[in-house]
């Protein structure tokens, strides 16, 4: 049966809901967004026809609420909603509540979400049919002590996982029984925040795996394929950081017997519409059953651009009722394709979310091979409360090494400042022998931390002089607008009897530097076009360097700093009134305080949970101590930089 769709309705946020409105324009969809009251400017907001608010600010107020969606999509005159992925994509209630609406789901039916969404169900689904899996408990019993003897059986290490979702959310490795009981706790709190619902499965965590995937198609004429597969094993905090299509040194007879199993899983349940079945790959060919994904994978560019197919456009002809476009043996796999997933993050800090406004977001240019996938500009802020993915860069080659080194490229031309981010880390990973090599496996970043997180250090006597010149070329060029003409409007003025100089008092994050910079150190430098170029001893060399009103931003070896100009006056105030305490390090919600007043603490004792991104992150005393006052609660919204705890104590 065909239906008609003219309106879409997107249920998600972000660069996943800019995607897919991209593609619905170009098919002559009209579309809709809804967003919480702090998405109400957010791009993909403001790039679709219709904008709904569904109020609120966390998603349990806003992005979670299906009654609302659905309210809103008939509001709007939309057939359809699409749910992008994360939020309720996987959740079986809202998709049967969209068919008894008399909506159409922009994926499965309800009862596949429910045999897959599962990974308990999925798992049993699996081991009726054949499909190897790693050990594990997968029942319904959710009791410390039933998990206890679970681990104790399979062995430690194990990975405690949400049944209900995925993206890391809820996903704990436990070492030893003696963590076991507060890990499970946190994940259970991470899934019912994420998912809202809080059930847990724990399984053998095995060592030195590769992540592959396989996507797939089906549609409601008993056709279903898959569409080649890709490797996600660079990963941090069992979240993807890299993903690549094909998996490098997969043999033609390897990818058609995870292809085919795949397949049959998704038949086993009566599956329509794209889904993603993941297993996991160790060094001896053999593949486990991991989980299925009942939606659109964040990572299903590299897919469309090995294939040269547009994933959404096919989802939306599935939800009108017509067939795949292609058979099984039509499937093309053209080339590789490589993406990288750019978050508001510190990796050096245990990879710890970031909020804040991109004061400066500049996305390398469009060419050849060459995607950009974002749902931000510059200006926008980064909020706590939803998941810290910025964009994503995409490259595609005639071979691996091509995409490699175009990605490469990519990377070093985005210019990002105003928050913590992962972009010289990606470049890290890109760039190391073993990763140029498809060394692959999910300890790629344990195991090469080494030459992948760059220890602080103070900055170079080079990079002050870099900053410093950049300063001053782009200082205003005219200090006078009363008389532009005056001999003292411009800085390169006549000076009687000395050279040009500037003396300079400049900061870049904890320090500082007091400069003086004369005339012959701007010799063979120049800025141009937001480039600092240097010609020296007959090398040249070049850097990005934006100035914003007073703040300067300067790449430097693959990253960017924020430089500005010390503020004598506010400098002397902060020295006078100066602040203690163990600080928020980003906005978020208060979780659990586990200390009180007068309280001895060790060092690294956790003092307070803090929930933001949909994760929790542990405050943790940093030596022992008295904890001394405590200016939090549960429940409570903090701001980043806030006081939470005072402790006392040696430092040493």
């Amino acid at each position: 049966m065909t239906r008609s769709i003219d309106t879409l309705l997107v249920a998600n946020r972000g660069e996943i809901a800019c995607r897919v409105m991209r593609t619905a324009k170009s098919l002559g969809l009209t579309t809709v967004a809804v967003h919480s009251a702090v998405d109400a400017n957010a791009r993909h907001a403001r790039e679709a026809d219709i904008k709904i608010n569904l109020g609120g600010a966390k998603p349990a107020e806003s992005y979670l609420l299906a009654d609302k969606i659905i309210a809103a999509a008939k509001a709007a005159g939309a057939q359809a909603i699409h749910p992008g992925y994360g939020f309720l994509s996987e959740n079986a209630s809202f998709a049967q509540a969209i068919a008894d609406a008399g909506l159409i789901f922009l994926g499965p039916p309800a009862s596949a979400i429910i045999a897959m969404g599962s990974k308990s169900a999925a798992k049993a689904l699996m081991e009726t049919a054949g499909v190897p899996l790693v050990p594990g408990y997968h029942g319904d019993n959710q009791d410390y002590e039933t998990f206890r003897e679970a681990a104790q059986r399979i062995g430690y290490p194990v990975l405690l996982k949400a049944t209900a979702g995925g993206g890391g959310k809820g996903m704990k490795v436990v070492e030893k029984e003696a963590d076991l009981k507060q890990a499970l706790e946190s994940a259970q709190r991470e899934a019912q925040s994420s998912f809202g619902d809080p059930k847990m499965l724990v399984e053998k965590y095995v060592l030195k795996p590769r992540h592959v995937e396989i996507q797939i198609f089906a549609d409601e004429h008993g056709n279903c394929i898959y569409l080649n597969e890709r490797d996600c094993s660079i990963q941090r905090r069992h979240q993807k950081v890299v993903e690549e299509a094909p998996a490098p040194g997969l043999t033609l007879e390897l990818r058609q017997a995870m292809g085919e199993s795949a397949v049959r899983a998704a038949q086993a349940i009566g599956y329509v519409g794209a889904g993603t079945v993941e297993f996991l790959l160790d060094a001896r060919g053999e593949f486990f059953f991991m989980e299925m994904n009942t939606r659109l994978q964040v990572e299903h560019p590299v897919t469309e651009l090995i294939t040269g197919q547009d994933l959404v456009a096919w989802q939306i002809r599935i939800a009108r009722g017509e067939k795949l476009p292609l058979t099984q043996d039509q499937v093309p796999l053209n080339g590789h394709a490589i993406e990288v997933r750019l978050y508001a993050e510190d990796p050096d800090n245990d990879f710890l979310p970031a909020t804040g406004t991109l004061d400066l977001y500049r996305e390398a240019s469009a060419g050849e091979g060459r995607r950009i996938d974002s749902g931000i500009e510059q200006g926008d802020s980064i909020s706590p409360f939803y998941d810290p993915m910025i964009s994503k860069l995409i490259a595609w080659g005639s071979n691996r090494e091509e995409a490699r080194q175009r990605l490469l490229a990519m990377l070093a031309d985005t210019q990002i400042a105003g928050v913590r981010t992962n972009l010289a880390f990606l470049s890290r990973i890109l760039a190391h022998p073993a990763f140029a090599k498809a060394e692959l496996d999910t300890g790629f970043i344990e195991r090469h931390t080494e030459q992948l997180f760059v220890k602080p250090s103070t900055q170079s006597a080079h990079f002050w002089k870099l900053a410093a010149a950049a300063w001053a070329l782009s200082e205003p060029k005219t200090t006078r607008q009363d008389d532009p003409n005056s001999p003292w409007a411009n800085n390169c003025g006549l000076r009687i009897a000395q050279p040009r100089r500037f003396l300079l008092h400049l900061a870049c994050g904890e320090e500082q530097q007091k400069i003086t910079l004369r005339e012959a150190d701007l010799a063979g430098v120049c800025l141009t076009n937001d480039r600092l170029i240097l010609e020296q001893h007959g090398q040249r060399t070049s850097h990005s360097a934006i100035r914003q009103g007073n703040t300067l931003y300067l790449e430097l070896d693959g990253q960017i700093h924020s430089i500005s100009a010390v503020d004598s006056i506010a400098l002397a105030e902060a020295a006078a009134h100066p602040q203690g305490g163990l600080t928020a390090p980003m906005n978020g919600s208060i979780v659990r305080v586990l200390v009180s007043p007068e309280q001895q603490v060790a060092e690294g004792d956790v003092l307070v949970v803090l929930e933001a991104m949909k994760m929790e992150h542990s405050i943790r005393a940093p030596h022992a101590g008295t904890v001394q006052a405590i200016f939090c609660s549960e429940g409570e919204m903090v701001s980043d930089g806030m006081v939470l705890v005072e402790i006392t104590g040696d430092a040493a």
